[in-house]
């Protein structure tokens, strides 16, 4: 390659690097402009009480859309007033924590106790701190909005056993507030990250209470998607709900909303969806989702992309990357207001799932509440396929020959290789035929270079005889690219490789980072400089296809640095997989016998 290529080539990877830096310096955020929606009211909660005709709605109209809700950005911490200090107590699930707090009687967090924070990624050791869920989220979980529990008044707390909380309160109006979180209510497997609410609204009046307002109705926060470590950038956080049917998934791309995906949009700080057909709700970030199944369905729903408070600075001398700003989404259920007789009481039943997301699980709890919760996995569609089939194998062989998920990958990608070793034997061996012709197929170019429909014609008749297939190189490529989606999307979110160690890579979800430029915060990783260097091999050793300028051929053999970009920051398990298939091919160019030397003449004219 000549000097401009090189320097071409250079200019474009430095590019790819830091083409998201430069686009945030060129077009930085732009205050989030107010979103409005509406939708139609309904409501399938239980009510109680001795009145007749207790539930309806607030105002005497039939049916009522809702005006539009003006929604701005939310503000970076609680805002759910009260001048009592916070009391927290917490109820302890086979495999989570839960606590809740006096301040608006709701779910603060949630620890997963099986799973602690990677703090060292250095040496894969760990703090001992759980992970924790809706962790500085702006509201609790299960916090119930638009009903008046901003009076300055918190919740009093008590146990009920050792199984059970209840938070309790009663406001000025005579609304009198109960809710409920249990937990071990279950023991089907797949159960243990499964906590059971109960929220009750009672009219403690002689006479009929509103509950929420006309418009507006009232609101239930369903929890916020928050980052799982100091430098998730929120590109994998994100938000879904199932309306019976089908999966609808909300991410950091809808609220950028880019111009083709890429340049800078207008950005969205809303999404509202549903129609009274919400069966559940997921905030989820890489690992670990807080997913809500209402017994009876919201109206709607709403996400809202948050801004959290900045990480501190003890955190940031712990993690040289770690990021200043961190964003999450909120997840709220939308009830139309309504009006309960003297007496009369309004139920709402919920479970609360927080937990890995692991699709043996995930699958298990789905088949038996009839949700399709699995989804939650974002599996779907062709290559979906191939992400189960290859989570299963990987996790069959992990439990069944006791091999580590590194060598499990490794065995993997062994075994394709030879399912697919008599396929792509076929186009080596077209390879290889091309390349001891390449000689007399550019003694043709020479010939009728002046012609190049000619020339076309005559390389396509000397194949032909030959029986090279010109597009025989490509078929090794072409056979590995629905196995690497399928890693893709299965590794993306496997929790089962979070912290899984293979040689040198003591994560193998994380970049195989060994070393940090110190004032550029550049990470040394080598698992994609091998599998780059790999892919250079390859191509070196792959001949070039026939009608292809010096030019396009010089930048083939180069196209693999590209690919060392794209993935240099992702899962070395991904890396991993590339890495063993690109040493494999290569050892197949090699083992392939050649065919014996041609005869052929050159066509003739």
């Amino acid at each position: 390659m000549d000097r401009k290529g090189i320097i071409i080539l250079v200019a474009s990877v430095l590019l790819l690097l830091f083409w998201f830096p430069l686009m945030h310096r060129l077009y930085p955020p732009t205050p989030q402009p107010i979103h409005q929606t509406s939708g139609t009211t309904n409501s399938n909660a239980v009510v109680q009480g001795t009145n007749t005709a207790i539930l309806r709605p607030a105002t005497n109209l039939p049916v009522l859309l809702l005006p539009p809700l003006p929604v701005l950005l939310l503000p970076p911490v609680a805002v759910l007033a009260t001048n009592a200090p916070e009391q927290l107590l917490t109820l302890e699930g086979e495999g989570a924590r839960y606590q809740i707090t006096s301040h608006g009687g709701g779910l603060k967090l949630v620890e997963l106790t099986k799973y602690p924070e990677i703090i060292d990624r250095g040496n894969g050791k760990t703090n001992g701190v759980p992970i924790k869920l809706n962790a500085r989220a702006p509201f609790p979980a299960m916090v119930l909005r638009g009903i008046g529990i901003d009076d300055g008044q918190a919740f009093a707390l008590e146990r009920s056993g050792d199984k059970s909380i209840r938070a309790r309160k009663r406001l000025a109006n005579g609304l009198e507030i109960e809710q409920e979180f249990r937990v071990g209510q279950n023991s089907s497997p797949g159960s243990e990250y499964l906590l059971d609410v109960t929220i009750t609204l009672r009219n403690a009046t002689n006479g009929p209470l509103t509950i929420g307002s006309a418009n507006e109705g009232y609101r239930l926060e369903t929890g916020s998607s928050t980052p799982l470590d100091l430098r998730d950038d929120g590109l994998q956080l994100g938000t879904m709900w199932h309306d019976g049917k089908d999966m609808n998934s909300v991410g950091e791309s809808y609220y950028a909303n880019r111009t083709l995906g890429c340049f800078p949009g207008t950005p969205l700080s809303e999404y509202s969806g549903g129609n009274s057909n919400i069966t559940w709700t997921a905030s989820y970030n890489r690992f670990f989702a807080l997913a809500v199944f209402p017994t009876n369905a919201p109206q709607k729903l709403v996400y809202k992309k948050i801004i959290l408070p900045p990480n501190s600075a003890e955190d940031r001398a712990r993690d040289p990357r770690a990021l200043n700003e961190q964003m999450a989404f909120q997840s709220t259920f939308i009830y139309p207001g309504i009006e309960l007789g003297a007496g009369g009481a309004l139920t709402h039943q919920f479970t609360v799932y927080a937990g890995p997301r692991e699709y043996q699980r995930l699958s298990k709890l789905g088949t038996r509440m009839k949700n399709e919760f699995e989804l939650v996995m974002d599996y779907g569609g062709f290559f979906g396929w191939f992400a189960k089939a290859l989570l299963w194998c990987m996790n069959q062989m992990h439990q069944t020959l006791s091999l580590g998920y590194g060598w499990a990958i490794v065995l993997i990608t062994i075994i394709i290789k030879l399912l697919f070793w008599p396929l792509t034997a076929i186009g080596t061996k077209s390879m290889k035929r091309m390349g001891k012709l390449q000689p007399q197929m550019n003694a043709l170019k020479e010939k009728y270079k002046d012609d190049p429909k000619k020339m076309n014609m005559k390389l396509m008749e000397f194949m032909k005889e030959n029986k090279i297939n010109p597009m025989g190189g490509c078929m090794p490529m072409l056979i590995q690219i629905p196995v690497f989606f399928g890693f893709f999307t299965m590794l993306r979110s496997a929790i089962e490789l979070r912290g899984a160690e293979f040689l040198w890579i003591c994560d193998l979800s994380q970049a195989d980072t060994v070393y940090v430029i110190p004032g550029i915060n550049f990470p040394i990783n080598p698992m994609p400089i091998l599998m780059g260097g790999t892919m250079i091999w390859q191509a070196l050793i792959t001949p070039p296809s026939p009608g292809m300028d010096p030019l396009q051929q010089k930048i083939m053999k180069y196209m693999p640095l590209m690919f060392m970009v794209f993935l240099y920051n992702f899962s070395a398990g991904l890396t991993l997989y590339w890495t063993v298939q690109n040493i494999l091919t290569i050892t197949q160019m090699k083992l392939t016998p050649a065919d014996p030397e041609p005869t052929t003449t050159l066509a003739k004219a």
